[in-house]
């Protein structure tokens, strides 16, 4: 019986399915970095030179019985994947978990494939950042709070605006963890200005520190050394632009079954910020749906038809750190969501920022 499995794509979703399918197939995981990135521990890593180690894990530990290929996929097909390198790798079944691409800090720049690479990044970013004595923020989604909570834990006499075109934090969630939100960003010093943006960006380049003055479309002049960008998400699809595999949508994302087959074949799967699917881009969802590939994979391994679905959360969640004293959160309970306590943010995310969890998926735990 046919057990290739061939993952494209290394991060949060792609590394569950490999390292859980390892025992049962021949699994082949591909990824152009030499390790994974835990994304949740880069802006710690930025701030704290000295911890950044622990955002890295190697792929050479995932896999015991499995093989990993540093290389990038260029184009995909039912039965295979081809290489940047011109190799192709025939697959019987194919994971898509190539994730999106964000602006450095949250994650590395794209040239950046070791993690030598990657840490120097990091360190030549802190050095900036250490010298300047006002920051700005552009984006106040998750990413830019939690970057600033960041900034704040380590360096509380800094100035730190974050500014944003949205009126309010949060949206969607409830009201009283906003509300929290506002608070503890309000203690810690953080101006957060909503429902402006700026006429015209920094001439300095982001991450690199430099006086300048910008104005927000309100008219309000902005002094800061350093400037970071906090949004811009952009999935990473480019390698099934030709299409030989499947049209993408219009947001050039993958069109995915209720058992997240890509439309159209039953032994290619996709999963994560790649697919069209309402779920919010984010960790937790990715391996929730990789979890249902697996399931899915395992019953087409041993002969059974596949019978695992995933549909999307009626209530969100997320967990936002503000460095390891202050945070947000909304979890599902029984009787429907709730807001989550500093503390208990802390404990699930904001102490390691899930290191424990992935040392223990690479062997490190």
């Amino acid at each position: 019986m046919s057990r290739t499995v061939v993952v494209v794509g290394g991060g949060y979703g792609g590394t569950l399915v490999a390292k859980a399918l390892d025992s049962e197939a021949d699994v082949t995981l591909i990824d152009p970095r030499e390790a994974f990135v835990n994304a949740a521990a880069s802006l710690r890593a930025l701030t704290q030179p000295a911890w950044a180690p622990n955002a890295f894990f190697s792929y050479e530990t995932l896999l015991d019985r499995g093989r990993v290929i540093r290389d990038r996929a260029v184009s995909v097909d039912p039965q295979g994947v081809m290489l940047a390198s011109g190799e192709r790798v025939g697959a019987d079944y194919l994971v898509l978990a190539t994730g999106s691409g964000y602006p450095y800090p949250a994650k590395p720049n794209p040239a950046s494939t070791s993690v030598a690479e990657q840490l120097d990044d990091l360190h030549q970013t802190h050095k900036e950042l250490a010298g300047a004595g006002r920051v700005l923020i552009l984006g106040a989604g998750p990413v830019g709070l939690e970057l600033a909570g960041e900034i704040k834990e380590v360096w509380p006499d800094k100035s730190v605006v974050v500014v944003d075109r949205a009126g309010q934090l949060l949206p969607g969630f409830l009201p009283e963890v906003r509300d929290d939100l506002h608070r503890q960003l309000a203690e810690l010093g953080i101006d957060v200005r909503l429902g402006t943006g700026l006429a015209a960006l920094p001439a300095v380049e982001a991450g690199r520190a430099g006086r300048f003055a910008v104005t927000t479309d309100q008219g309000d002049e902005i002094v800061a050394e350093i400037w970071f960008r906090a949004f811009g998400v952009r999935v990473n699809t480019g390698y099934l632009a030709d299409g030989r595999l499947t049209p993408l949508t219009e947001q050039a994302t993958v069109p995915v079954t209720e058992r997240l087959n890509v439309e159209g074949y039953e032994r290619v799967y996709a999963i994560g910020d790649i697919i069209a699917h309402p779920d919010p881009k984010m960790a937790s969802y990715a391996m929730t749906q990789a979890e249902v590939v697996v399931q899915n994979i395992r019953a087409q391994l041993t002969g059974e038809q596949p019978g695992a679905v995933h549909t999307a959360s009626p209530e969100r969640r997320i967990l936002l750190p503000l460095g390891t004293q202050a945070g947000v959160g909304q979890l599902p309970t029984a009787g429907g969501a709730s807001a989550a306590t500093p503390e208990t943010v802390y404990q699930r995310k904001g102490a390691d920022l899930f290191t424990a969890r992935f040392a223990a998926r690479f062997g490190r735990g």
